[in-house]
């Protein structure tokens, strides 16, 4: 049967003390955990990929919930952006490293617990090192380059994953485990291949719900304590999603492809994994430049097309009389905006009636159009479809955020 319960991933601990006895109580009443449960808990060695949106309510509650050691690996800085959603961050902890806000919040919810912060990104380079100190990973990656090294590196190590995924009013939570004893499938089975880039948009872009994180995150920590305890069916060989509009959970089998190779070794170099999805390590993951291969000519009095600006190349352009058009969302503009910038949102220049071509027949011809969103992928997209319709259009790689950061640090961030 898919999903057929399977045995305690950990041994139980040393007794309980008197305090955990009593701070346990419920769990050491309930069927399938009780004191043996508690005491695998306890000794349990959990790590979690990025301390976001999932992330925050599945450390809260694996805190909670007596894991013995948790460990978190995440190389961001708490953002005032990160606070609708991400509940294990408060407003004191914007600009501190995440795993520093984890690390303090974890100690406030449970004295028993030990916490390891890993304040670097998961590379391929240390990931192996990293994993293989814990028992299970949870998986609340937000790209897919580190879903599928996190994937790689727990099939080397025979690790069960526990993944979950969030987008707008949507999420995914299942089990991955090549090991395991039957049923055994891993991430790549289900996803072989990526997306190409800039078709799934990111959180930033398209927005998330933000309570729905806690119903994905906090799935993946009953997942995780079914997989230590050993109790219950848990999501091997499934796959559950939820419609937090719709108010619906629906789940679909999941099972491993035999004619895929194991992995036995991870891809080679620290960008290795960003190339595979086909994303530069160097720009952010959703401000790829365009795939087209420039076209060889012999003719050697043509001059490249220019497509991108730096940031702290904008406002020398705009004295030039470059046109600065700002191609996102009204909100957007009104927590920050470089002065001069038109504003219209890119969904006007996409996709294929009528409104798309007038749009872009409105943008002039006469001079340099700078295409800017808040980190490239949007402005990307509309300065590619610009180029076609005649306009010398060029993106701003890293968008508004990289112009704050190298030009107006005193602008708020979001």
């Amino acid at each position: 049967m898919t999903g057929a319960p399977l045995p305690p991933l950990v041994e139980p601990g040393p007794a309980l003390s008197p305090p955990e006895l009593a701070r346990y109580a419920r769990h050491l009443s309930l069927p399938g955990i009780g004191v043996d449960g508690q005491r695998r808990l306890a000794a349990a060695r959990v790590l979690l990929v990025g301390a976001g949106g999932l992330g925050s309510p599945a450390i809260l509650y694996l805190a909670a919930a007596g894991v013995g050691t948790i460990g978190v690996v995440d190389d961001d800085d708490v953002d005032a952006s990160n606070l609708q959603r991400q509940v294990l961050h408060g407003d004191g902890d914007v600009g501190r490293p995440k795993v520093e806000s984890a690390r303090d919040s974890v100690a406030e919810i449970n004295p028993h617990v030990r916490f390891v912060a890993h304040r670097e990104r998961l590379t391929p380079l240390n990931a192996l090192d990293v994993m293989g100190r814990y028992d299970v990973v949870l998986d609340g990656a937000d790209n897919f380059a580190t879903r599928y090294l996190v994937s790689d590196a727990a099939e080397v190590l025979g690790l069960p994953v526990v993944w979950g995924s969030i987008f707008q009013h949507s999420g995914q939570v299942s089990v991955f485990w090549g090991a395991a004893p039957e049923n055994g499938v891993t991430y790549r089975d289900v996803f072989p291949e990526p997306p190409p880039p800039g078709t799934v948009p990111d959180c930033a872009t398209g927005g998330v719900l933000g309570a729905m994180c806690g119903s994905i995150g906090t799935a993946m920590a009953v997942e995780t304590v079914k997989l230590v305890t050993g109790t219950g069916r848990t999501l091997l060989g499934r796959l559950a999603v939820h419609d937090a509009l719709e108010a619906t959970w629906r789940e679909l089998t999941v099972r491993a492809d035999p004619t895929r190779e194991p992995v036995t070794a991870l891809l080679e170099g620290p960008d290795a994994y960003a190339a595979f999805c086909g994303v530069s390590s160097v720009e952010p993951v959703e401000t790829r430049a365009s795939s087209v291969e420039p076209v060889e000519t012999t003719v050697s009095s043509v001059e490249p097309v220019e497509t991108t600006v730096a940031a702290t190349e904008i406002a020398a352009l705009l004295d030039d009389g470059a046109y600065l058009l700002d191609v996102r969302e009204q909100w957007e503009h009104d927590i920050v905006a470089i002065p001069g910038a038109h504003l219209v949102p890119s969904g006007r220049f996409l996709g294929t009636s009528a409104g798309a071509y007038a749009a872009l027949a409105d943008l002039p011809t006469d001079r340099p159009v700078v295409v800017l969103c808040k980190v490239g992928a949007r402005s990307d997209r509309v300065a590619q479809a610009a180029r076609e319709a005649g306009v010398d259009a060029r993106n701003v790689p890293g968008g508004i955020l990289a112009w704050i950061s190298e030009v107006a640090p005193h602008e708020q961030m979001y």
